[in-house]
């Protein structure tokens, strides 16, 4: 992580290639099909690609980094540079390791290369597709980053990410 006066840097593929802190979980850990894949590339940016399966019960991807325990009290903003495929996506925070929920943010994406913008005050927990009666995500710490793709239907999807970084 990188901290500036007004910034901390989560991941910033341009500076690393490294995903040893990513790992992909599928809908397999409930039997579902899907199948994603999490690589950097050369050029700066890693690929969440694959496919989502409905078949015996499934529904999504994901590829989560355990970022250990931070301190992200006086930020307001997860900003995300990527390039998505035109597909709704979700961005997931996990703010303790002992927390069964996550706070999720949901995004569209256009095709090109952009800058979401997502307020942490907008994320609310969920746990398995259900919105719990809890309140939104905090912004006080953060132990794991998260992205999801779950439509309901069957698609590939291509997410490449550049960099996320709290402001």
């Amino acid at each position: 992580m990188v901290t500036t006066l007004n910034s901390k840097v989560l991941f910033d593929f341009s500076k690393t290639r490294d995903t040893g802190n990513w790992l992909v979980v599928n809908d397999g850990v409930m039997g579902g099909l899907s199948k994603g894949d999490f690589v950097a590339d050369e050029n700066g940016k890693a690929v969440f690609s694959g496919t989502v399966s409905l078949e015996n019960n499934g529904g999504f991807s994901s590829v989560q980094c355990k970022t250990g325990k931070i301190d992200v009290e006086g930020y307001s903003i997860l900003e995300l540079h990527l390039k998505g495929d035109g597909k709704k996506y979700q961005v997931r925070i996990r703010e303790n390791s002992s927390d069964y929920y996550a706070f999720i943010y949901t995004f569209q994406t256009s095709g090109e290369w952009e800058t979401i913008k997502i307020p942490l005050t907008e994320m609310y927990p969920s746990f398995r597709g259900r919105t719990l009666n809890l309140p939104n995500y905090s912004g006080k710490s953060m132990v794991e980053l998260a992205f999801l793709i779950g439509n309901k239907k069957a698609e590939k999807f291509r997410l490449v990410l550049k960099k996320a970084v709290l402001k």
